[in-house]
């Protein structure tokens, strides 16, 4: 029982990211554009679980964890871009490949966590959290350097 509300939770999770996704494609981004970085503050904490003494695993695996995050990030990357609107406001980009993207990275998650179903619990939620640190940081940070190169070239 305790797979399956992991589970589920993981699909709330997911279901509130695509529902905020595509609500942020109404609404325009006030301000400077700080608001996209605030999901990396949220995972901060998650450095606790890969800092935790009673992960045993190897400094390679983290980087190999960070590494497949930054491939996952790409699809992301490309599939989120702002437009200026009739408004004069910047919007969110109306692509809904970004969820067919965003779909994939999870289903290439949960295909690797059966894959590696025989870890200890405690090391594969630190890889795990090491995966979700290297796409999300890319990810949010480029859309951040895109989202201010937009409103410069709108500010001339």
């Amino acid at each position: 029982m305790t797979g399956y509300n992991l589970y589920v939770i993981i699909a709330v999770i997911a279901a509130l990211v695509l529902w905020r996704r595509t609500r942020s494609m109404y609404r325009p981004i006030r301000g400077k554009g700080l608001r996209l970085l605030i999901p990396i503050l949220f995972m901060l904490p998650g450095l606790s679980l890969i800092a935790n003494q009673n992960v045993d695993v190897p400094g390679w695996e983290f980087g190999a964890a960070f590494g497949l995050g930054i491939l996952f990030s790409i699809p992301l990357i490309w599939t989120t871009n702002y437009e200026v609107r009739e408004d004069n406001q910047i919007y969110t980009q109306k692509n809904w490949g970004f969820i067919a993207a965003f779909l994939g990275v999870l289903i290439v998650r949960f295909v690797l966590r059966q894959e590696l179903s025989g870890m200890d619990p405690q090391s594969l939620m630190a890889l795990f959290i090491t995966v979700v640190f290297g796409y999300v940081l890319p990810w949010r940070i480029v859309s951040f350097i895109k989202f201010r190169r937009l409103a410069r070239q709108q500010s001339y």
